[in-house]
This record gives C-alpha cells, sequence and structure tokens, in this order.
C-alpha cells in the first residue's frame, strides 16, 4: 500500500469529540476515522496556512468543478453547476431544511434505526419524526412498503429525510428501491432530503447511486446532501454542498441556508474539498480496502468466539451493527458494563431509533492494532458479564 493506515495518532488532548474519554476508554463509538488525513489534502492545507491571512473566503470555479467532476467519474452522475450550493455541513443543511420548507407539527418521515442526529433536527424545531420502521431479517432489512405509503400518504407528512447508503445498517439502497420511494414521494408530494455523506465509504466493488440519478421525478423533487468531510476525515473542516436540480426548491433551499449563515466557507473549506476530490481518489480506493479488511476482521473474531451474535452484512460505511441480543436482552446496560468494565466505548443502537434497542454500533475505522485491542476488551467484558449474570 502506497498509504499508511497502521500508525496509530495519539489523539486524545486535542479537543477531539471522540477521545474526550478517561485514559484507560478505548472510544469506538462516533463516525470519526483514526487515520491521518491523505497527504495530497494536507499538502494543500499546508500552503494555505503559509500564506498567513485567514479572512473572509468565497468559493471558486475549482470548488464547483471538484463535485462535478467526482460525481461524474465516480458514479456516473452529472451535475449541473447552478445545482450546487455551500453549506458548512450536512446536519446543518437537513437542520435549515427542516425548518425553511416544512412547518410545526408537521410529520418528518425517517426510516428506523436510522443516523440519530436526524431526530435532533426534526425534534428541536418542532416537527415530529415519523418513524418507518425497517424490516429486519439476520441477513439485513428491507422496506416496509405498505407502512411506508401509508405514512407518505399522510397530509401531514411532508418531508423524507433519506439515508442513502444507511447509517447504522451500511445498506446501499438498489435502483428499484431508490425509484419505488421517489414515485411514492411524488405521488404523495412528500420531499426527499437525501443524505449521502456516506457514498465514497462502500466496499471495494460495490457503488452507491445517487437518488436523483435514478429518474426525472427523482431529480425534480430531491435535495441531496454530500460532502467529503465523511470520506476523507476532515469533519472538523466544515465543509459540505448540497445538490438542487429543482430551481424552485433550490431557491427555498438557498434562502433558509443564508438565513441560518451557514451558507459561507471557512478559511479551509474550499482548498480541502478540491483537493479530496482532486487528487485524494487513490488515497480512498486504499482506505476502502482497508476498511473492508478491519470489518472481516471484526466478523470472524465475533464468528470465532461468538458465534449467536449477529454481524450484519455491511457494504458501506464503517459501522459495524451487531445484534447482541442473544447476550442481553438489555443492550444498553450491556453497551454501560463493557464500557465500565474494559474502558471500550460503543454506541447503544436503541439511540438510532426503534428497532435499534438489540444492537450495538462499533466503528471500524482506526488501524489494525487499536481494532485488535477493542476487540480483546470486548470479549473480556463480554465474559464477565455472562459471568455476573
Amino acid at each position: 500500500m502506497k498509504y499508511d493506515f497502521d500508525r496509530i495518532i495519539d489523539r486524545r488532548n486535542t479537543n477531539s469529540l471522540k477521545w474526550n474519554v478517561a485514559s484507560n476508554e478505548l472510544p469506538m463509538w462516533v463516525a470519526d476515522m483514526d487515520f491521518a488525513v491523505a497527504p495530497e489534502i494536507y499538502d494543500e492545507l499546508q500552503k494555505r496556512l503559509e500564506h498567513g491571512i485567514f479572512g473572509y473566503s468565497e468559493l471558486s470555479d475549482e470548488w464547483y468543478q471538484a463535485y462535478m467532476d467526482w460525481w461524474r467519474i465516480r458514479h456516473g452522475f452529472i451535475i449541473e453547476k447552478d445545482w450546487l450550493i455551500f453549506s458548512a455541513g450536512v446536519v446543518a443543511t437537513i437542520s435549515s431544511v427542516v425548518r425553511k420548507l416544512t412547518t410545526p407539527a408537521e410529520k418528518i418521515l425517517v426510516q428506523s434505526p436510522c443516523y440519530n442526529i436526524f431526530y435532533n433536527s426534526i425534534l428541536n424545531n418542532g416537527r415530529v419524526p415519523e418513524e418507518n420502521r425497517l424490516i429486519y431479517n439476520r441477513q439485513g432489512y428491507e422496506t416496509d412498503w405498505e407502512l411506508l405509503e401509508k405514512q407518505l400518504s399522510d397530509p401531514q407528512t411532508t418531508l423524507m429525510i433519506l439515508c442513502n447508503p444507511h447509517n447504522p445498517i451500511g445498506k446501499i439502497w438498489t435502483r428499484e428501491e431508490l425509484a419505488r420511494i421517489g414515485s411514492l414521494c411524488g405521488r404523495y408530494g412528500v420531499i426527499v432530503l437525501s443524505d449521502e455523506i456516506h457514498c465514497d465509504l462502500t466496499d471495494p466493488g460495490r457503488e452507491y447511486i445517487p437518488f436523483a440519478s435514478v429518474s426525472d421525478e427523482c431529480r425534480l423533487n430531491s435535495i441531496t446532501c454530500v460532502a467529503p468531510t465523511k470520506s476523507f476525515n476532515i469533519a472538523g473542516l466544515q465543509t459540505s454542498a448540497v445538490i438542487v436540480p429543482n430551481p424552485g426548491l433550490r431557491h427555498r433551499v438557498w434562502r433558509g441556508l443564508n438565513t441560518d449563515e451557514v451558507a459561507e466557507p471557512n478559511t479551509f473549506a474550499v482548498q480541502a474539498a478540491v483537493a479530496a476530490y482532486g487528487k485524494g481518489a487513490g488515497w480512498l480506493d486504499e482506505l476502502r480496502k482497508y476498511l473492508k479488511s478491519n470489518k472481516d476482521m471484526l466478523r470472524d473474531f465475533i464468528g470465532e468466539y461468538f458465534p449467536e451474535i449477529d454481524v450484519l452484512l455491511c457494504d458501506a460505511t464503517y459501522l459495524m451493527w451487531l445484534n447482541c441480543c442473544s447476550v442481553s436482552d438489555d443492550v444498553r446496560r450491556l453497551c454501560d458494563f463493557i464500557r465500565s468494565d474494559s474502558g471500550l466505548y460503543l454506541s447503544y443502537g436503541g439511540a438510532f431509533g426503534k428497532g435499534g434497542e438489540n444492537f450495538i454500533r462499533w466503528n471500524v475505522a482506526c488501524p489494525k492494532d487499536t481494532l485488535r485491542d477493542g476487540l480483546d476488551r470486548f470479549r473480556k467484558s463480554v465474559n464477565a458479564y455472562r459471568f455476573l449474570g
């Protein structure tokens, strides 16, 4: 490999949200990778840093071209320059869209279990989350289409937040599934807000399908949130884009983002995105291979020591989803015990909504020695948990 993903970097005492934990704890919860940024991005940021003046910034033609080229080459989706809007972050965009395109007490549909911050964006703005609980079997999840149509047909449901690929279950939606969602939302006048921040973190050989690329109906009735931040581990630089092909819808989104003052780039936001999409493809491809080997390592370990725990097939993201109901009928209690016993800090699945109560979410985006440490801690703590009854 050209890039070194095995190097362990001490992130304690760096104001890291993930690593602001006790000295004996190993955090493997929040979706934040423990890998150094791609050298190509680092070099561009270093050049900007050496300039020495960090005043107000604006978007460059290179910023627009970077997004357009990446989605054309990487995902076969042609984006027009006018469709793109800068935003400081995907979550900021989601909350802004909720405020601008819906009214208090309206319902916003999510497919649970889903990224827990969706609920914050809905509830904190006085809207009502409508959970379309996904149907689980030991191999994966499927949509309850009958329930979905019933929920979308409710006049109070005005927005659907789609997670594509889906966090936390790692599902890549098929073209047929996306088309069916788009058709139902179009029929009932429900706008689709598609969070595609994990789109580039698919396993080698697996690719995601942009929702807006599926059909004219999907394109004209969608707002798509994208960013290099998750894929290239630069979330702290607060840089993202919104793709809105429909001009009327785009104006409303643009007005919302500007009203909320999240539509202007910081000093490094433009250079980071341009470098990531313009020069980071090789780094990302090696990263995807490394993440796949980490996922296989976890799956093999659990299969050897805890075959009764189901590890969901995961084609995207670096977040593993483990069904631990065979270990405990109270998985929140299990998570708390593991953290107190061995210091391994994992995410309780119930935080991701209905259907997540029996699960643990595990972030494996770290050097292999770190992952081995986490696996050893997990084995120790689960065995201790069972011993204590």
